[in-house]
């Protein structure tokens, strides 16, 4: 299943909670010295499966986020999330960026790094194992979190994708 058959979700019709990933300066030599602007990554979800990043780029860190904000409302996707955990273990690659991410018992909390703990928790999903193994850059993290949590697909999907009925699905 691509990201292209995933039904696209409006950012309008739910209510979405922003936070904050990662706010870096960067600067552009030029004649009289140097230009300081600013790159924010925001992480937008509901908690309960919709989530999605941006990034904004802006002279003044305020407008950096909200400019961040407004474009991850444009990358909404739907995580299947089951009893607060993932359905099943998935990796994500992105550039140099590696994760894995497990299903975890109920109490178990959110055990993972900076980035991919923001991208998780507004997913909405409560108990998981992950681990960050490739790069630490966040721009390349919260990516490869985000291409597995687009590769994730629940039973009842599965099913649905081979035609056959849901418990024939674990009998296989």
């Amino acid at each position: 299943m691509s990201q292209k058959s995933i039904k696209s979700i409006k950012a309008s019709e739910i209510e979405l909670k922003e936070r904050v990933v990662a706010i870096k300066r960067v600067a552009k030599v030029v004649k009289g010295g140097r230009r300081f602007s600013f790159a924010a990554i925001v992480v937008v979800g509901n908690g309960n499966g919709v989530v999605g990043y941006g990034l904004g780029k802006a002279n003044e860190v305020t407008d950096a986020i909200t400019k961040g904000i407004d474009d991850a409302k444009k990358n909404l996707i739907k995580v299947p999330v089951r009893k607060g955990t993932l359905p099943h273990d998935i990796i994500g690659k992105y550039g140099g960026g590696l994760v894995l991410m497990k299903p975890a018992a109920p109490g178990t909390g959110v055990i993972a790094g900076g980035a991919m703990r923001a991208v998780l928790e507004s997913a909405g999903v409560k108990d998981v194992l992950a681990k960050s193994k490739g790069s630490s850059n966040p721009h390349n993290v919260v990516k490869a979190t985000f291409d597995g949590l687009s590769k994730l697909r629940d039973a009842f999907t599965v099913a649905q994708m081979r035609g056959v009925s849901l418990s024939k699905v674990f009998n296989s």
